[in-house]
């Protein structure tokens, strides 16, 4: 098997090409639970815990309060992590001439990768599975994209992916109007 070189990130966001705009997508995580209820689960949690936890002080066993305590903040910090993890994003937008990839990580350090449209391939494994990804290969050097995302959301974005970049292609490729 021949290991993947990876593309390398440019320093700062290059400008934006003119032209037509083919693609414009922002890729996030699924969060599965709003805020609201999060706020509800946290309440069912401590309360669940102060009444069995009191229900023990009762018995004598008085640590055991403690306890319900920590797992309260143990839950707390799970969640508080996945939301933080939450932030992580991508941006992807095809011009005639070439793509721009932006990723924003969770502690808000960005990576920019800038790599022309019309020698650029959008591969993925078909059928898509669970550890599908989606590549975009250029001269040798490969970026995976949406790793984060559903399969089903991987195989939707990858066609869609493509069908811009041959759209952009197609464009690009066309004389100018005289």
């Amino acid at each position: 098997m021949r290991a993947i070189e990876t593309m390398p990130a440019i320093a700062a966001p290059p400008p934006e090409p003119r032209g037509r705009l083919y693609f414009d997508a922002v890729l996030r995580p699924n969060r599965s639970l709003p805020n609201a209820g999060f706020i509800a689960l946290m309440a069912g949690v401590g309360v669940l815990g102060l009444i069995a936890g009191l229900f023990y002080v009762m018995l004598g066993a008085w640590p055991v309060l403690g306890f319900f305590g920590l797992e309260f903040v143990l839950v707390w910090l799970a969640f508080r992590m996945s939301y933080r993890q939450g932030r992580l994003h991508e941006r992807v937008r095809v011009w005639a001439d070439q793509m721009l990839v932006a990723r924003r990580h969770p502690s808000g350090h960005e990576q920019h990768w800038t790599v022309p449209s019309a020698w650029t391939r959008v591969d993925i494994d078909e059928p898509v599975r669970h550890h599908s990804q989606v590549r975009l290969s250029n001269r040798g050097k490969t970026l995976i994209l949406g790793s984060f995302l559903a399969p089903e959301e991987r195989g939707a974005f990858a066609l869609a992916l493509r069908n811009a970049i041959a759209a952009a292609r197609d464009d690009a490729a066309e004389p100018a109007p005289q």
